[in-house]
């Protein structure tokens, strides 16, 4: 009796490990092309916070493994999820799919409950996590970019950058995540917050202030710590850059400056400025912006 209780607990326990993968054909935003996989609310960090999740998408077309596009929200570094951002760029996504590549959308920590380094702590966290499940997901561990929008985009260009250093205070364990960022595509995200423009930079609620958990101006050396232009070298990725032209957030030199930086270390770099574009919206679905988007996936991550 006792073998036989043996017996059924290894089942038990081998059949919550596949449920713990269980997929679904239903992902939660209708446009996702028909047949998309979804593994939804995966927990990167073994921990309990709603904000650790992830999910990953997966072309219907079965292969052995996909190039991944990593998905990281914008809202001002304390509002939004990983869902955000999807609504207004529905062809990019439908794209992704399409194309054969896999999109794994994270969530990070909101600065108005942890300040930074949290949310690059939680997205290199995430992506190692991705990074070495990367067999049960059929993910190709080799071929890693991101995007990221607005502070989602600001994220994704620090940690490109900073991603061939080892920045110990942007790991939540101090020690440097194995995977490598092929590619970055940065939509409108900050790149030096010492000369990002705005009138509420005496506003301690202002989302730089509260990212920092100080004034910019009176802690340049976190502001510093915090831009991506200051982990530029030779060695990093290439990068697309998009940027609306008339954007009352992020001043568009913000990513001109970035560009400038890119081409003074001799990296890859494309900037593309959107006429009379805000600061997101459905002009960065535009076809022309996707087939930049896709010619420089298809060079880099396939």
């Amino acid at each position: 009796m006792k073998k036989i209780t043996q017996n059924l607990l290894v089942i038990l326990i081998s059949t919550l490990s596949v449920s713990a993968l269980a997929q679904t054909s239903s992902p939660k935003q209708p446009f996702f092309p028909k047949g998309t996989i979804l593994y939804g609310d995966v927990n990167y960090a073994g921990d309990t916070l709603k904000k650790h999740l992830l999910d990953i998408y997966l072309p219907p077309t079965a292969k052995d493994s996909y190039p991944v596009i990593i998905w990281i929200h914008g809202g001002a570094w304390m509002l939004n999820d990983k869902y955000a951002d999807m609504g207004y760029m529905q062809k990019t996504i439908q794209g992704f799919i399409d194309n054969g590549y896999a999109v794994a959308s994270i969530d990070y920590r909101w600065s108005t409950t942890a300040p930074f380094p949290a949310q690059i702590q939680d997205c290199n966290q995430a992506i190692e996590f991705v990074y070495q499940n990367a067999s049960k997901y059929k993910l190709n561990k080799d071929k890693f970019g991101v995007i990221g929008f607005s502070a989602g985009g600001h994220l994704a260009s620090l940690l490109a950058l900073s991603n061939n250093n080892n920045i110990k205070e942007f790991y939540p364990n101090g020690n440097k995540p194995h995977f490598k960022i092929k590619l970055a595509l940065d939509f409108y995200g900050p790149s030096n917050f010492l000369s990002l423009k705005g009138t509420d930079v005496n506003d301690p609620k202002s989302p730089v202030n509260l990212l920092l958990g100080a004034y910019a101006i009176d802690r340049p050396d976190l502001a510093n710590i915090a831009s991506p232009v200051t982990y530029v070298d030779k060695n990093d990725p290439p990068f697309l850059i998009v940027q609306g032209e008339k954007d009352e957030s992020v001043n568009y030199t913000q990513s001109v400056l970035l560009s400038s930086y890119l081409k003074l270390a001799g990296v890859k770099n494309e900037l593309i400025i959107v006429p009379n574009a805000p600061h997101y919206g459905v002009m960065f679905d535009a076809e022309e912006i996707r087939k930049r988007v896709f010619y420089f996936m298809d060079e880099y991550l396939k």
